[in-house]
């Protein structure tokens, strides 16, 4: 009987050695009883996993990269979790996720360093984190611009206005920049960009702007070209009001000018244009109040004419309103009164008594329409705020775009 007790446990011990080798054998479905062994349902341990493979572009320390260079992150095996792109100021660069490839969509300030960060889980799991920093090119010029009437109350002819300190040198970077600028008005209207020139990029109505009209203007222009090796280092954003609607009407022939407020007719003075002359007569043309300034020099120099030369002068005069670059004004001229309604006595010029030149000093702002007629002499568009003097189709065909 105890041989047999004896053959048993034998045979069990057999058994039980078999079992464990067959645990050890490698089976994916099995389990042991060790106590470091982990669960069947817990994640393995990070240091047995493989990195998540991350590729960024451009490369850690890459230095002189151009403002509107696109940022690439790609995570090559595992899965993308984040990426931050920031200036050494804290400003996050936009950027738009696609499958497991992040892009920048925005541009980048000159001169400037930017860190990335990015987090990837690896293909079975764990976190990877990779942090590289670049910098961007440092320009021979930083470009320089600005938002006209930002903030203020305008007349009803006042377009949306960016005007640059220096030339857009090339039709491709001027076409860049106005696809991206924007317009934004309530109500809505139809309007177009223009360049009036290549400093000046405008937005003007249809037709003239509706009194309470709001218009926001934003110019997110971090990272544009302007010229050779000149990029522009700053977003702007800017609005203006639209106020009452005030139209005058200066009748060069008959030396008569008419204002009208919302339609309706409120003063009539007489007047004295410029005098004959291919350097003297008044432009005729729908203009636009620039500014107006209550006392100045008006000194023939800054217009061409010198001290010496027939027709200098340099003269005080009080409530300017400015409505051309090309130095015409409406302002007060006590010496002129005798000839005002009857002859044109300036330099191009529109004289009034000073009591009615107070009046419209008073009372005009800028953006408000001017038209004059009656003259040989045209008013060309870059002498003022010139986007009248194109019917709406014709202001169209000024887009870089087309």
């Amino acid at each position: 009987m105890a041989a047999l007790r004896r053959v048993r446990f034998l045979a069990l011990a057999v058994v039980l050695a078999f079992v464990v080798a067959a645990c050890g054998s490698g089976d994916p479905g099995s389990t042991t009883s060790s106590s470091a062994q982990v669960s069947a349902t817990d994640p393995p341990t990070t240091s047995d996993q493989p990195a998540a493979e991350i590729k960024v572009s451009p490369a850690a320390d890459t230095t002189d990269v151009m403002p509107d260079a696109v940022v690439n992150v790609q995570v090559m095996r595992g899965d993308l979790s984040k990426v931050s792109v920031t200036s050494a100021a804290g400003d996050e660069l936009a950027g738009a996720v696609s499958g497991q490839a992040w892009s920048s969509t925005a541009r980048m300030k000159p001169d400037t360093s930017y860190t990335v960060a990015v987090t990837a889980a690896g293909p079975q799991g764990g976190v990877s984190t990779q942090t590289s920093t670049f910098s961007t090119h440092k320009p021979a010029i930083t470009a320089t611009y600005g938002i006209v009437y930002n903030q203020q109350t305008v007349g009803v002819a006042m377009p949306a206005s960016i005007q640059f300190d220096s030339v857009v040198t090339d039709a491709a970077y001027r076409k860049k920049i106005e696809q991206a600028v924007s317009v934004t008005t309530s109500p809505k209207v139809e309007g177009s960009w223009c360049w009036l020139d290549n400093r000046q990029l405008m937005w003007r109505p249809k037709e003239f702007w509706s009194p309470g009209t709001t218009v926001t203007i934003k110019a997110p222009l971090t990272g544009f070209q302007t010229g050779e090796d000149k990029w522009v280092a700053e977003d702007l954003s800017g609005s203006m009001t639209i106020g009452r609607q005030q139209l005058s009407r200066v009748d060069i022939d008959k030396h008569q000018m008419t204002v009208t407020r919302d339609g309706a007719t409120v003063k009539t003075f007489p007047v004295s244009s410029g005098k004959p002359g291919e350097e003297t007569e008044t432009r005729s043309g729908m203009k636009v109040v620039i500014g107006k300034q209550r006392d100045m020099i008006m000194d023939s120099a800054t217009v061409g004419i010198d001290k010496g030369e027939p027709g200098y002068y340099k003269v005080d005069t009080n409530f300017n309103v400015r409505v051309t670059w090309t130095g015409e004004f409406v302002h007060s001229a006590p010496w002129s009164v005798g000839a005002q309604g009857s002859t044109n006595v300036s330099h191009g010029c529109v004289n009034m008594a000073p009591s009615a030149a107070e009046w419209f000093f008073d009372n005009s702002i800028p953006g408000d329409p001017v038209d004059f007629e009656g003259s040989s002499r045209e008013f060309k568009p870059s002498e003022g705020i010139g986007v009248w003097q194109y019917g709406y189709a014709q202001w169209q065909q000024q887009s870089a775009l087309v």
